[in-house]
């Protein structure tokens, strides 16, 4: 496949024209094409701009050959019909393809356990399985292509390219194994950065075990000023080197550093797109280096209305709760549930201020008894909107009744840190 790198030149965006006008050459060069699958994230990656893309790029292959869609699931519960319909309205929803990361995986080769070792710093020091979807190795599939965005993100430093594959299509062990490594080895040192530990472990396992599948990336950068999603960047093609361009705009785009760190952040989170902690927690692991000893984030969390997404891990978070990383770590050694379910354990430490700042979660749908429970403080939703109203407050600096917040409308869209703390 022919390689692109786009940039827009003016900071508002890429045209749909120029988008679609490079997906249009790059398939053109790909010659004759009888089977193909895409692989883009699902719903909580809305403004991504992926299902726009993969939408086109359906609308342009389905006449000619056979397309799947294989949403990048991870342990995310599967798309709705309605969510599909929105994400890619021409795709009809009996070609998207629900991935089970429990049950609709091969294992393909192990990451060695010296190289864990290594790349970790000693902190692990176990392969590690590699596991996909079934389908990513079915070679009836002419190409493959995985949509997504690069953004900085809290388990492998930059999200997408080879973790499109390995998490978003992966299965249990390689999803537990590169979430507890990630979490063990600091988020807080891998977060906005390429060449983290859990980056290298996916670079070693598609140069070992995919070399042979027609995989290739179609990378965005986006950004969403007033929720209306901007295309900055563009990066088609099968070299690492497309990723790498993505990495460094999206360090300029999603990477924001702050003048000085918030005593009180107050953060909204959509609820077509945030329905669980699992999801929500963004909130915490996008603005806790910009967040002040002693401070406070408020999450504003209508559509919450459990804890994980995986009814198992559900019950962990709520057994176990956001109890901070030491505790959680203890736990780990004595507790079987944890130890069988790591993922879980990496989220539980991910999600806790370990006691540095308070995180007030303010809901509908889960009882006060519930969010403290699981280690947050606890506010009405309807009551703290008459305060921190969504509709009135924009992003950034605000005075509100006299008190000075740092307000974000969509926090999975970048990371808030003070520079000393980056």
């Amino acid at each position: 496949m022919k390689e692109f790198a786009l940039y827009d030149r003016n900071g508002q965006g890429l045209s749909d024209e120029q988008v679609f006008s490079a997906l249009r050459e790059a398939l053109d060069s790909c010659g004759e094409l009888k089977k193909v699958l895409l692989i883009p994230p699902d719903f909580t990656r809305f403004y991504s701009c992926a299902g726009k893309i993969t939408n086109a790029f359906y609308n342009m292959l389905a006449p000619r050959c056979e397309v799947d869609v294989l949403p990048a699931l991870g342990t995310h519960v599967a798309m709705t019909r309605e969510e599909c319909a929105v994400m890619f309205p021409d795709i009809p929803f009996e070609r998207i393809i629900v991935h089970n990361w429990r049950t609709d995986v091969v294992k393909i080769g192990e990451v060695p356990a010296g190289f864990v070792r290594e790349v970790s710093e000693g902190i692990m020091n176990e392969p590690i399985d590699v596991e996909v979807n079934k389908l990513i190795m079915d070679k009836s599939y002419d190409l493959i292509l995985s949509v997504g965005q690069v953004v900085p993100h809290e388990v492998v430093g930059m999200a997408n390219h080879a973790k499109n594959i390995f998490v978003g299509c992966g299965g249990n062990r390689m999803i537990n194994a590169s979430h507890i490594l990630g979490a063990f080895y600091g988020m807080e040192r891998m977060m906005g950065k390429d060449h983290t530990p859990v980056r290298k472990v996916f670079d070693y396992a598609q140069e070992h075990f995919l070399k042979d599948v027609p995989l290739q990336y179609v990378l965005t950068v986006t950004t969403a000023p007033q929720n209306q999603p901007r295309i900055h960047g563009l990066f088609i093609g099968g070299e690492r080197r497309g990723f790498e361009k993505a990495v460094e705009l999206a360090q300029k785009k999603n990477l924001i550093f702050v003048d000085k760190p918030f005593k009180k952040a107050v953060v909204y989170m959509d609820p077509s797109e945030f329905k669980t902690t699992w999801l929500a927690n963004k909130s915490v692991y996008r603005t806790r280096m910009a967040i002040a000893d002693g401070g406070e984030l408020v999450v504003l969390a209508p559509g919450v209305h459990k804890f994980g997404e995986d009814d198992t891990i559900d019950k962990l978070i709520r057994k176990y709760g956001y109890t901070g990383r030491e505790h959680i770590i203890e736990l780990c050694k004595t507790q079987e549930d944890l130890k069988n379910n790591m993922s879980a354990a990496a989220h539980l430490i991910h999600g806790s201020s370990d006691g540095r700042f308070k995180i007030t979660y303010c809901t509908r749908l889960l009882s006060e008894e519930e969010v403290r429970g699981a280690g947050f403080d606890y506010a009405p939703f309807d009551e703290m909107v008459k305060t921190y109203d969504p509709a009135r407050l924009t992003d950034g600096w605000q005075e509100v009744n006299g008190e000075e917040i740092f307000y974000i409308s969509n926090p999975a869209l970048g990371l808030w840190a003070d520079k000393s703390k980056f």
